[in-house]
């Protein structure tokens, strides 16, 4: 995906930002003996509260691995991870889906929406199936953030691919989770549409205090975030805030064919 549109950011150092997820000396490894392979080798990161944090790294270097971890959606070997102050690494699996459903929101690549429902019935089905009533207003105001408000009773077959990954970023912030995690939730849109979906991400932890995760292999999406943390060979090896599109390209070339920073 390639557009020139960059989006205004709340910019500035998180050094004193309170922090919404974090992790400590987490190993991830598959496998046993001469097989192991280690996608994460004692990765520590925070992820501030009210920013937009992109992962990148060449495939392989463990940024999906890393968001799933911290989403509470696969296991760690060893280390621990942190919601906030509750530790995910030890809970039992009820809690631990009982947390995910009621804190988190996820945005995929696929928009995994329901072709039966319409868009309003695929935004607020997590909370239906949760017992929970919709927050009316915030829920106005995520409606009107992503622009769908003349929308709301079209099926996902009526929509654009734009307006269903829309509609995915409507059904995770719906819910006010305290922290969102993407993963290339623009890989299936073209540029245009991939631009507006960014666009509305940004809006969000702007105007509506989100906390989002992202990962994400293009440079341009990297540059609607206020920070950007490189993997490779499931370790961090570098960090950068206020990125551009033209920066996070220019340290991407830095890795070698092998994933290695040069």
């Amino acid at each position: 995906m390639t557009t020139a549109v960059q989006a205004p950011k709340a910019g500035g150092s998180d050094g004193h930002a309170a922090i919404a997820a974090r992790a400590r000396q987490v190993v991830k490894a598959y496998g046993s003996g001469e097989t192991r392979v280690m996608a994460l080798d004692g990765v520590d990161v925070d992820i501030a509260r009210g920013r937009f944090t992109a992962i990148m790294g060449p495939s392989g270097s463990g940024k999906s691995t890393l968001m799933h971890c911290l989403a509470g959606l696969d296991s760690v070997t060893s280390g621990e991870i942190f919601i906030d102050e509750t530790e995910i690494t030890g809970l039992r699996e009820k809690k631990l889906t009982q947390l995910r459903r009621d804190r988190i929101g996820f945005i995929f690549q696929a928009f995994n929406l329901l072709p039966t429902l319409n868009a309003l019935e695929n935004i607020t089905l997590p909370m239906d199936i949760a017992g929970r009533k919709p927050d009316q207003a915030w829920l106005d105001q995520v409606v009107d953030t992503v622009g769908l408000s003349g929308r709301l009773k079209h099926r996902p077959t009526e929509l654009s691919g734009g307006q269903q990954q829309r509609v995915a970023v409507a059904r995770a912030l719906a819910a006010r989770p305290e922290i969102i995690f993407g993963d290339e939730p623009t890989g299936n849109l073209d540029s245009r549409a991939g631009a507006e979906v960014l666009g509305f991400l940004r809006r969000s932890v702007d105007e509506l205090g989100q906390t989002i995760v992202m990962v994400t292999h293009d440079p341009v999406a990297a540059g609607y975030a206020d920070r950007v943390v490189f993997l490779a060979d499931g370790r961090i090896v570098d960090e950068m805030y206020e990125p551009s599109a033209e920066t996070v390209l220019d340290r991407m070339k830095a890795f070698d064919a092998r994933g290695r920073v040069s």
